[in-house]
């Protein structure tokens, strides 16, 4: 089986699939670079990202399916879930040879895996927007973050939104990047601001009044640590301010 190598971005693995089409690659599967091991049998194809070649693919897709389906289409990329190119491969063949929009044919392992995946990443994007506790670091907001699946390009317009007047930062402590506004832009960047520390040891005043108020709407007597583990697992715990020690 032939292995198609890209670099790892969104636009790279559209561009991938692409190559699968134009080089009749029909039984090839997609790896990102630097996950692919060296084998015996098989040959390894570099990918080289293409622009002109991924709008293509991602505007097929959206012509085919459903904005809401394009949608999930991203959130499985962003899952990085193991092989998920390989369901993502199989889903975009089948929506390209249907005659019609195939996205909720659930009777299709891939259709259904890709709904399923999609739903895991939505839940934790809206995790990650309820449990984000930003800290003054200088002149600039920031947080610290370590989500099960990389949803930090989903959450940055949640607070664009929310944070339009503060300068704040997003760091994704698994995967090693952030997302930065400075009052006009959201930007990718791969190293933290100058002059900001990511010291979640120390509670800043922003940390002690928001833990001040958790404790006091608090209401001890209905207190439900089952429920509660339920909706604030404990993997998140030590990025909430509220649940460090005083």
């Amino acid at each position: 089986m032939n292995t198609l190598e890209y670099d790892g971005s969104f636009e790279g693995f559209l561009t991938a699939i692409f190559d699968c089409y134009a080089q009749k690659q029909s039984d090839a599967r997609i790896r990102k670079a630097t996950a692919v091991s060296a084998t015996l049998f098989g040959v390894h194809i570099p990918v080289q990202t293409d622009t002109s070649k991924s709008n293509r693919v991602w505007e097929a897709l959206k012509t085919k399916t459903s904005q809401e389906a394009a949608r999930h289409f991203y959130c499985n990329f962003l899952s990085e879930l193991p092989d998920f190119e390989d369901h993502l491969l199989e889903y975009a063949r089948y929506i390209f040879a249907s005659d019609k929009d195939a996205s909720r044919d659930f009777s299709h392992p891939a259709v259904l895996r890709t709904a399923q995946v999609a739903r895991m990443v939505g839940r934790e994007k809206h995790r990650m927007e309820a449990f984000v506790r930003f800290r003054l670091s200088g002149e600039v907001f920031h947080a610290t973050i370590q989500p099960d699946f990389n949803v930090l390009p989903l959450i940055g317009p949640h607070f664009k939104s929310r944070y339009a007047d503060q300068r704040w930062f997003i760091w994704d402590q698994a995967r090693q990047y952030g997302l930065l506004y400075d009052l006009q832009d959201l930007q990718i960047v791969h190293e933290t601001p100058e002059n900001t520390a990511l010291d979640t040891t120390r509670p800043s005043d922003y940390a002690r009044l928001w833990k001040t108020y958790f404790q006091s709407t608090n209401i001890s007597e209905r207190r439900n640590m089952k429920l509660h583990v339920q909706h604030v697992p404990y993997r998140y715990w030590k990025y909430l301010c509220e649940k460090q020690p005083d």
